[in-house]
């Protein structure tokens, strides 16, 4: 990166007003994870088309995306918020290496885990929650996305240092693209084809490469990090600043995996038809929170850059807002979704009235707890973006794993379906009383720090 480039970045991320400069990285963001969304909500959708068995399929394969997500969060949340810091401290060397090592420790993350999943394929599916009958369904379609998983977790990374950058409009293209692909491609192989669910498969994989290469692309267009392979730095203590920032992702992600094999494995007993509707339920709510992911993302870099040049009142001032709004639209979609929640879970499996009927009561408890996630996720994005591995790491964990794996576990046994159906929104209300209190800290520590950097400054003047 030439130092003309990083002095105007700097002065864009340090100096527009924050919540102009939010709104302005956080719509690529938005628009990308709305139509990647959206893309994982046809996937279901034309899935739905064969049966409620493949439709169960999906559930099983969250937790093999959720590992891959794990491996790409962890090498591209963690290289690019520790970017963002050094560029705001103007260490150009220092970004290049994390942004190469990040890159190169992914593809080989991904690489490890094609080879291990389609060597144990069978044993992975049943430990993962499947049934006897959605098994063929699940291994058809998990078989294929392994083989993807190599450039899927560098993807990730691509697009999570072009955020940190500030250069996220080449993320929302390379994402974008490749969403649109693949809806374009899942009925097309699915029915045209008729390769089934192997075929919704296929187009995942296919559209995440062309995705891969366009934010490969983009990373040479914006005239940011560059990735070259003399710049990858495996030591250890490169990996200790990439785990530092990249932890609390790999915990939240991991422990996403593990939830949803408690899910699924809870709802195993009432049949297919239950785990099918969890996983509905699941698809409709990713798509509810993504405009807050959105959001949270367009924070990111702001953060990140401001906290390295210790501007800790535009850091905070940049928390409040994106909470503030966040808070105020997930509320509106908690009442359209609760009024429309048959329409939502029938759109996606029709004529099946037991899917209709756990899936809906489902995604009204959901509904209930939403507005919740405001304050949850960006205070978890803050944690991490300023380097409090610790916390971030505990926060990251605790709406699926300190307390959503219990539930699931526990609640089942005294009421039965219900407890399934109402496992993650208790578990929202306690990860939230526990966020309040860690980002309360957090703000107050960071107060403390600006009122030594003003004596200090006042010492030095005076």
């Amino acid at each position: 990166m030439s130092e003309e480039n990083l002095d105007a970045k700097y002065i864009r991320m340090t100096q527009t007003p924050v919540e102009r400069l939010i709104c302005s990285l956080a719509v690529p963001t938005i628009v990308s994870n709305l139509i990647t969304t959206l893309y994982n909500m046809a996937d279901t959708f034309f899935i739905g088309k064969i049966s409620t068995s493949a439709s169960g399929a999906v559930g099983i394969a969250f937790s093999v995306m959720a590992v891959i997500q794990a491996i790409g969060f962890f090498f591209g949340q963690g290289s690019g918020n520790n970017i963002s810091r050094e560029l705001g401290r103007h260490q150009t060397d220092r970004a290049e290496k994390l942004a190469a090592t990040g890159f190169f420790s992914a593809l080989l993350g991904g690489l490890l885990v094609t080879i291990v999943g389609n060597a144990f394929l069978p044993q992975l599916c049943m430990l993962l929650g499947s049934t006897e009958t959605i098994l063929p369904y699940a291994m058809d379609y998990i078989r294929i996305i392994l083989l993807g998983a190599p450039y899927m977790t560098a993807s990730l990374v691509l697009n999570n240092q072009l955020r940190f950058e500030g250069s996220a409009f080449y993320g929302m293209i390379g994402l974008a693209s490749g969403a649109v692909l693949n809806i374009v491609l899942d009925p097309i192989f699915i029915f045209v084809f008729d390769m089934g669910i192997a075929g919704a498969a296929l187009a995942t994989i296919l559209s995440q490469f062309v995705s891969f290469c366009l934010l490969l692309t983009g990373i040479f267009r914006s005239g940011g990090v560059p990735i070259r392979l003399r710049n990858f730095t495996p030591t250890l203590y490169y990996f200790r600043i990439i785990a530092g920032g990249g932890f609390p992702s790999l915990c939240r992600q991991s422990v996403s995996s593990v939830a949803m094999v408690c899910l699924n494995t809870a709802a195993r007993p009432y049949g297919d038809a239950a785990i099918a509707a969890m996983a509905i339920v699941s698809r409709i709510t990713n798509f509810t929170n993504s405009v807050l992911l959105g959001f949270g993302q367009g924070f990111q870099p702001v953060c990140g850059f401001n906290y390295g040049a210790r501007l800790y009142a535009r850091v905070r001032r940049g928390f409040w807002f994106c909470v503030r709004l966040g808070t105020v639209f997930l509320l509106v979609l908690a009442a359209v979704e609760f009024a429309a929640a048959p329409v939502l879970i029938e759109l996606f499996r029709k004529g099946d009235p037991e899917v209709l009927r756990i899936g809906v009561t489902a995604l009204r408890f959901q509904c209930a707890t939403y507005a919740l996630n405001g304050w949850m996720m960006i205070s978890n994005m803050m944690m991490q973006t300023t380097g409090k591995t610790i916390r971030a790491s505990l926060l990251g964990v605790a709406r699926q794993g300190i307390f959503l794996i219990p539930f699931v576990l526990i609640l089942p046994a005294f009421i039965g379906l219900t407890g399934v159906q109402m496992a993650q929104p208790a578990a929202d209300v306690m990860a939230f009383l526990s966020s309040v209190v860690l980002q309360l800290g957090l703000l107050r520590e960071m107060a403390g720090e600006e009122r030594e950097m003003a004596r200090e400054q006042g010492e030095k003047n005076g």
